[in-house]
């Protein structure tokens, strides 16, 4: 499978702007025979100000969510990434998706909200664990940026054999360092491949106001732990070849699902 992360500077409230250049990404993804596109998180809108009106901005993401699908279809490829979820009676979720070819094949609502900058003033979290599904040949599922912190979550997807996970992040440049360690340490420790967008750009971000530096640092990165592309603080495609049989030769040589021993772990 040819996969990539499409990186860029998500502008806050401008669906539009955003949703254009997804679709110029997306249109060159084709072109250069991409079938998996990882988009960042929150990418029609980015995370709302103090002022924001939610349900403006839950309506624009459904919006541009519907373009992606038709984009899907058109172009014949498959688009992850997170937005704004209608939630009735509550705060939205920022939730997942992966589309392929017009259909929406899983949903999943980020369970863990970063606190530092008020997410769960905006957004409620989501309870239940990300899906796992069939795509292309291999077990997909996807996560949200601060999940990655949190291996009680990130481990469900390797029990339900995932072997690509596809991560979309606004992950600041301050924390570089642990992008990476988590990241590559996610792809060794579940023995997958990992597809992680993060954005470019310096934003204001949530309602606490932050001001964030975001480097653009998308990783590819096998079960081996290997790099296979990186991206740089520029706009761009950051794609590798994903050779699927790693993961399962890797599992036979080294079958850590074997030799688990969870009635011990319930135990504890």
């Amino acid at each position: 499978m040819r996969a990539a992360a499409l990186q860029f500077d998500v502008r806050r409230g401008a669906t539009r702007e955003n949703l254009a250049e997804v679709e110029r990404g997306l249109r060159e993804a084709a072109q250069r025979g991409i079938e998996l596109v990882v988009l960042p998180e929150m990418w029609p809108s980015s995370f709302p100000g103090p002022k924001a009106d939610l349900a403006a901005l839950v309506e624009a993401d459904a919006g541009a969510w519907r373009r992606i699908e038709e984009l899907s279809r058109e172009l014949g490829l498959a688009v992850a990434g997170s937005g704004f979820g209608a939630q009735p009676g509550a705060l939205p979720r920022n939730r997942a998706r992966l589309v392929s070819r017009g259909a929406t094949l899983l949903q999943y609502d980020k369970v863990h909200l970063f606190s530092p900058t008020a997410e769960t003033e905006s957004f409620s979290g989501g309870e239940t664990p990300p899906p796992t599904v069939d795509f292309a040949g291999a077990r997909v599922a996807c996560l949200v940026c601060y999940d990655l912190r949190f291996p009680e979550l990130t481990r469900r997807t390797f029990l339900d054999g995932a072997e690509l996970l596809c991560v979309s992040a606004q992950w600041p440049l301050a924390r570089a360092p642990h992008w990476r360690a988590l990241v590559l340490g996610l792809a060794v420790q579940n023995q997958c491949f990992v597809v992680a967008c993060n954005r470019t750009g310096t934003d204001v971000i949530g309602r606490r106001e932050l001001v964030l530096e975001f480097p653009g640092n998308s990783l590819l990165a096998s079960p081996h732990g290997v790099v296979l592309a990186e991206g740089t603080p520029q706009d761009t495609l950051v794609a590798a070849e994903l050779h699927l049989e790693l993961v399962r030769e890797l599992r036979r040589r080294v079958p850590v699902a074997r030799d688990r021993r969870p009635e011990l772990y319930s135990r504890w």
